[in-house]
């Protein structure tokens, strides 16, 4: 095993070479019969990383790499000696390729191994793309994916008896670089042959890592890119009707708007919009909370998600700095109208990453008043993933006014460790004292081995009003370790990773609030099919007594307890594919009893269903509850772009059934025609008066 990690890092990185096109390619996906890319030398040469980790790939990759003078083209020939096995699950913008027979690959046009661009496609050849950014994580500062970024581009596939073949036609436009005429840009590309449950890399990646880490990429030179100035205009049409809910408001309403992209260089946006709405975005997934801490939910709408790497500090999900769902949504969920925006985001020079964003959210009575929000983000990067930076983030409303200020950075010490920090204040009327919060953790990703830890502390008076706090007034400390072992090429196993995990938390009077002791052994066989055991050491301590479920009240008081938790599932590259979370142990001074099945199961490439269920039984001293949460996701696509979706869940304690049924017909990016209904029975706050609501809206993006 040693000797298989120490041979990637003896690979010295690949380089090749683009070539100019003399002319544009038919964009049909057969690259191996149209002589426009007979000219170029294929880079080839991939290594496994799974099953057999260090050996070469099983079969051949081609990657040809052109250019002409508005468009860069990758063409990628799949070699496959069973060409009937390969698989394709999905048909969908988006989707994930990770089930299935796949190419995916990484440019980054600064070559600052920091962000950059991912793009990928399945046989189908359904468009998959996101953004690569720098931004915390719950362990500590890596990059991460957004999948939410939308490009215009083209891909299109052949299948054959030689396996299949791919074709990329993206715009420069789409794409940020820096100057200069020709440029060398860093690039990866990953194979994912599904039937044999193989992956690999063009440039060798360890085990502990994955596509992401750039500064693993080899180098593709002599590319030609156009000096332009890039302006799209997107304007939209809607219409909506709405009738019964808790207010039994009707509501006929007709909108129009706008986004404008201009770029000022091939490396710094302009994006503006104007009466902004996201009729489009699928609901939230709604989730069942048994602790008296806050829930999170995402953001999903697209101008909040593009780019939004760059104003990201803190901990997801935990403690958020600037979290956009503050904007344009209501303190119950409810949707406020945005009057307008403007953005600027991008790069000055090769490494000063620049971000800034302004927003105006309209009055509503009773809910909100009309509110500015703006936020400053500045963040120069350095060799070895280093980087330091500076964000404030402002809120102005006649309710008064909230500012947070923030440093950050990260610390990059070979290719393994990584140590991060923040540190940041606010500023808000009536509080003075205890208004800070800070971050220091640490990390190494080892090939065997990976620990990391942190220490957090979050002031009673820390009070981002335009980020998201879980909780407050705490100090955290969190410790992480695992070590990875792999399996003999004959094993059917792939791999097993034991790690355990600690999380603590203390009030600033030093009361032991909660911790967790994870002790989890996890086993994944090489066909996909994954085990998770562990058992659990909890312990909550309860200052003041809060309601948990209706009628149901936890006492103050200390609770330790021991659980059980088991959580696997099946391949699911398989067309029926099922798994199980399984949780038994004490709880509050009780018992808890959770299970959550889910099924997958999908026709080919064009249907797929989803249904899953998290159901809890709970008994504890004051009285007894069951929840019940049911989710089920129904998808069809007629082509990679035109689908239709329904999305229903049903929450038996709230008494709450949601239905959201979603056509789309996408010309490019996440522009095109949708069709959305939208139900909800809430038999508890408007008994026999469902809301529906019946939306078309249309866009189109305008390259002038």
């Amino acid at each position: 095993m040693l000797g298989c990690c120490l041979a990637i890092f003896a690979y010295a990185q690949p380089q090749g070479g683009a070539g100019r096109l003399t002319q544009a390619p038919i964009l049909d996906g057969k690259i191996r019969s149209d002589t426009v890319w007979a000219n170029l030398v294929p880079l080839s040469g991939f290594t496994q990383v799974q099953p057999s980790e260090g050996l070469a790939a099983s079969e051949q990759t081609d990657i040809f790499v052109g250019f002409t003078q508005d468009m860069l083209y990758v063409g990628i020939v799949c070699y496959d000696t069973n060409p009937d096995r390969i698989i394709v699950s999905n048909s969908r913008r988006d989707a994930d390729l990770s089930i299935e027979d796949s190419i995916q690959f990484v440019i980054d046009p600064y070559q600052g191994e920091q962000d950059g661009f991912l793009f990928g496609t399945n046989a189908a050849g359904i468009e998959f793309d996101a953004q690569l950014k720098s931004t915390h994580t719950a362990r500590f500062r890596e990059t991460g994916f957004d999948q939410n970024w939308d490009a215009v581009w083209d891909v299109a596939t052949h299948r054959g008896p030689f396996g299949w073949s791919a074709e990329f036609a993206i715009p420069f436009k789409s794409l940020r670089y820096g100057t200069g005429k020709e440029q060398d840009w860093n690039f990866n590309f990953q194979r994912i042959i599904r039937h044999k449950n193989e992956i690999a890399y063009w440039s060798p990646i360890p085990v502990q890592f994955s596509l992401n880490r750039l500064s693993l990429a080899g180098e593709v030179t002599g590319i030609e890119v156009p000096s332009f100035r890039n302006l799209k205009l997107t304007p939209y049409v809607l219409s909506k009707t709405a009738r019964g809910g808790v207010t039994e408001a009707d509501e006929d309403d007709s909108e129009f708007g706008v986004d404008v992209k201009y770029s000022l260089t091939s490396s710094l946006t302009l994006d503006l919009t104007y009466n902004t709405d996201f009729a489009q975005v699928e609901v939230d997934q709604q989730q069942v909370n048994l602790d008296r801490f806050s829930l999170f939910f995402p953001e999903k709408r697209p101008f909040f998600l593009e780019n939004a790497g760059q104003f990201s500090v803190g901990v997801p999900g935990q403690t958020e700095l600037f979290f956009s769902r503050r904007i344009g949504i209501g303190p119950s969920g409810e949707q406020l109208p945005i009057d307008a925006g403007v953005r600027l985001s991008g790069k000055i020079g090769d490494s000063t990453n620049i971000g800034l964003l302004h927003m105006r959210s309209e009055a509503v009575r009773g809910v909100a008043p009309v509110t500015d929000f703006s936020v400053l983000r500045i963040k120069e990067e350095f060799e070895n993933r280093s980087s330091l930076g500076l964000m404030m983030v402002n809120k102005d409303s006649d309710l008064g006014d909230n500012q947070t200020y923030a440093l950050d950075g990260q610390l990059g010490v070979g290719e393994k460790t990584l140590i991060s920090a923040f540190v940041a204040k606010t500023e808000t009327s009536g509080i003075k004292d205890d208004d800070h919060a800070f971050r220091v953790g640490a990390g190494r990703d080892g090939e065997s081995w990976t620990f990391n830890g942190a220490y957090e502390e979050v002031g009673d008076g820390f009070n981002p009003e335009v980020g998201f706090l879980a909780r407050k007034g705490y100090r955290n400390v969190t410790l992480f370790g695992s070590r990875r072992i792999r399996f003999g090429q004959k094993s059917p196993f792939l791999e097993m990773v034991p790690h355990v995990n600690y999380q603590g938390y203390w009030d600033f009077d030093g009361y032991y609030e909660s911790g967790r002791v994870h002790l989890d052994h996890s086993m994944i066989w090489k066909s996909g099919a994954q085990i998770h055991a562990a058992v659990n050491f909890t312990h909550e301590g309860i200052k003041t007594p809060f309601e948990i479920a209706r009628g149901v009240v936890v006492d103050a008081g200390e609770y330790d307890h021991e659980e059980l938790s088991v959580f696997s599932w099946t391949d699911s590259s398989d067309p029926l594919n099922v798994g199980m979370n399984f949780v038994y142990g004490g709880f509050f001074g009780g018992d808890r009893f959770s299970a959550s099945p889910f099924v997958n199961y999908r026709v080919g490439e064009t249907f797929s269903a989803r249904f899953s269920l998290n159901h809890n039984d709970v008994k504890l001293p004051n009285g007894d509850f069951k929840v019940n949460l049911s989710q089920l996701r129904l998808s069809y696509s007629f082509t990679p772009k035109i689908s239709i979706q329904a999305f229903v869940q049903h929450n038996d304690r709230d008494d709450l059934l949601a239905t959201n049924l979603r056509f789309s017909w996408l010309q490019s990016a996440n522009s095109g025609l949708f069709i959305v209904y939208n139900e909800t029975d809430d038999d508890r706050r408007s008994p026999g008066r469902p809301r529906r609501e019946f939306i078309i809206k249309y866009s189109h993006i305008f390259d002038v």
